[in-house]
């Protein structure tokens, strides 16, 4: 039977006293992270320099940390309201400082996108690894303790712990320590509001070496609320639906572009006629390969379990049983509807979600013919940062070396795509980003690569496919150059000629040429006004009046850079007279009443029309910690 504790201080104590002072800690990717454990472990390394602390992790969740006096107004009530409950983990905090004493030591294969950029000691004991491979190095560096945050439920008197969010890691370390290949000390932290998830992570207590349960340690699980799905998202999450074949399997990645694809699946389900209409305006010359609705339906197979998921069973979309589940993941994440779903679920509707370990969701090793079996037909969609003319994805990294994010599991899914049988790899990729001058972000060359250009296979922008697999550098280089943003394609096509490797003959078909956003904008917008792709389409922790800023915020944020967009905001605001739903935006930024010249500058900016409702814009919030595998916060 496992001690238990109601002290973080004592079970740290307990800890030191049965492992020594050298301490090498693993903890869960992102939610299971037992905060107040980690919190004392590093306190008593703190004040004790002969405890020796490793922690190994990834996916250090943190609060926002708003900026600009309108991001402070609008983001610091949803903090409170989302976080305000949520235990800092010291460590990130002594990261950012740069006050980590020399004594402990963070090891992170994978980064909150774009957080630790330009923080040395994160970047210099970044590791870099697949997801399949970091319980292997856990192993190497002499693992032996593990801290996560565990559901508890009581049957017939016995205590039994699920590790609900993050099977992932810790079910291959456990099977590790079974085959005696690694002893180490499972210590757990109960959270009343952790769902309890069937499956290979529902444990025994003998399990567990230590368990910390109190209400005083008890605390709000991280909710990252959902974002809007901009009009560029959506077009790639449709276009993406249209390569997914009914009977198959599905697997999709960290990032925004996950809830536009499931809805996109979901509109060619409900209202099939409105999906083939709107894709032959999307896509006039490329029809899309798949547009059948999903009679058989779909398996789930994917790392990261997500609200979105959920979505497509209610759809009646993800439906093909494997082994009676419906869906595996390794962990998940999401809004506090996802949790509140997952703990109000039926047990019998509950059991066709099932948590494995990475090493299930992410491989074929173990049990490979049953693997390939259910795997039908998979299609592997995950988010790129930016992709070179000749095939190759850089999703983790930046070229001076800098980590945005991490290579995680996205090569383990390409490298399935090209082992089983009709699977295909989707690299989903905005055309360019924003700034104060657009770029793009198809390259002609780049510094770095997460996956060569000898794995490319299906690449997805807003203006189309390209499909890649098998062909050679000249039509590859084509086929870029027709999914690539028209602002950007001569002197793509030019460096690609340039370079001996497109003929000097080659011409852009000219529809492929139009590629801006103002079409896409203008082809989405009746499926937009209709309802069919709305800005939150599982649901959102922002209110009315928050949903109703966010793209005027975006606005300023866009116009920020320019002295002549910002003027023409002030005298669009002095010109405007404010409607009563106006003036519920300006008191929830607290500019109703005015009282400096500073507010009253920003009252006038925000006091404009809201049309910027119907332009679908990103968020201007990207200080929240929303997990976009390819997030521009570089």
């Amino acid at each position: 039977m496992p001690k238990i504790f109601t002290d973080p201080d004592a079970i740290a104590e307990g800890i030191i006293r049965d492992v020594g002072t050298t301490l090498v800690v693993g903890l869960p990717l992102g939610l299971g992270k037992a905060n107040h454990i980690i919190n004392a472990l590093y306190q008593r390394a703190l004040a004790d320099r002969n405890v020796r602390l490793t922690f190994f992790s990834a996916l250090t969740l943190e609060k926002p940390r708003p900026s600009s006096e309108l991001e402070k107004r609008f983001i610091n009530p949803v903090i409170e309201r989302l976080f305000g409950g949520y235990p800092d983990l010291a460590y990130a905090n002594a990261l950012h400082k740069g006050e980590l004493p020399p004594n402990i030591q963070v090891n992170e294969f994978f980064f909150l996108a774009g957080k630790w950029l330009r923080v040395a000691d994160a970047q210099q004991h970044y590791i870099s690894a697949n997801y399949t491979h970091a319980s292997s190095y856990l192993l190497t560096r002499g693992l032996n303790v593990i801290t996560q945050l565990v559901s508890k439920r009581v049957v017939d008197g016995a205590a039994r712990y699920s590790l609900s969010c993050n099977t992932d890691t810790t079910l291959d370390l456990m099977r590790a320590r079974n085959e005696g290949r690694v002893s180490f000390r499972l210590i757990g932290q109960v959270n009343s509001e952790l769902p309890f998830m069937p499956g290979q992570g529902d444990l025994t207590s003998d399990e567990f070496h230590a368990v910390l349960e109190s209400p005083e340690t008890e605390f709000p699980l991280f909710a990252p609320p959902s974002e809007p799905v901009n009009d560029t998202k959506y077009a790639i999450g449709l276009h993406a639906a249209g390569l997914v074949r009914d009977g198959g399997t599905l697997q999709i990645g960290i990032g925004q572009v996950g809830d536009a694809l499931a809805q996109g699946l979901i509109v060619r389900h409900r209202d099939n006629a409105a999906f083939r209409s709107l894709m032959q305006h999307l896509a006039p010359d490329a029809p899309p390969k798949e547009v059948a609705t999903f009679e058989r339906g779909l398996y789930g197979v994917s790392e990261m379990l997500f609200e979105a998921f959920l979505g497509l069973i209610d759809a009646g979309i993800l439906k093909r049983e494997v082994d009676d589940t419906i869906v595996h993941g390794a962990f998940f994440l999401g809004p506090k509807a996802f949790y509140q779903a997952l703990r109000d679920m039926t047990p019998e509707r509950l059991a066709k979600i099932q948590m494995m370990p990475v090493s299930f969701t992410n491989e074929l090793y173990g049990d490979e013919d049953a693997k390939r079996r259910a795997r039908v037909d998979a299609r592997f969609v995950n988010n790129t940062m930016m992709a070179t003319l000749m095939g190759a994805a850089i999703s983790d990294g930046l070229e001076n070396g800098q980590v945005v994010s991490g290579v995680g599991g996205q090569y383990n899914f390409v490298s399935q795509a090209f082992a089983l049988e009709g699977a295909r790899s989707i690299l989903t990729l905005e055309a360019t980003r924003a700034g104060k001058k657009p770029a793009s972000n198809i390259r002609w060359s780049y510094g770095h690569t997460t996956i060569p250009r000898h794995l490319r296979d299906i690449i997805v922008t807003e203006y189309g496919v390209a499909d890649l697999r098998g062909k050679s550098d000249a039509d590859v280089i084509a086929e870029m150059l027709q999914v690539s943003d028209s602002r950007f394609q001569s002197e793509l096509m030019k460096q690609a000629q340039e370079a001996g490797k497109l003929p000097k003959s080659y011409d852009i078909p000219a529809a492929y040429r139009d590629n801006v956003p103002e079409r896409i904008s203008a082809v989405l917008r009746p499926a937009r006004d209709a309802g069919l792709l709305p800005m939150f389409p599982f649901g959102s922790d922002f209110t009315k009046v928050e949903q109703r800023l966010i793209p005027a915020l975006q606005i300023l944020s866009a116009a920020s850079a320019s002295p002549q967009k910002l003027a023409g905001l002030f005298w669009e605001g002095m010109t405007h007279t404010a409607s009563a739903s106006d003036e519920a935006a300006l008191a929830r930024l607290g500019l109703d009443r005015p009282a400096t010249w500073a507010e009253r500058a920003y009252r006038l900016l925000v006091s404009r029309r809201a049309r910027a409702q119907r332009l679908s814009l990103a968020i201007l919030v990207d200080r929240l910690p929303l997990l976009d595998e390819g997030g521009h916060a570089f």
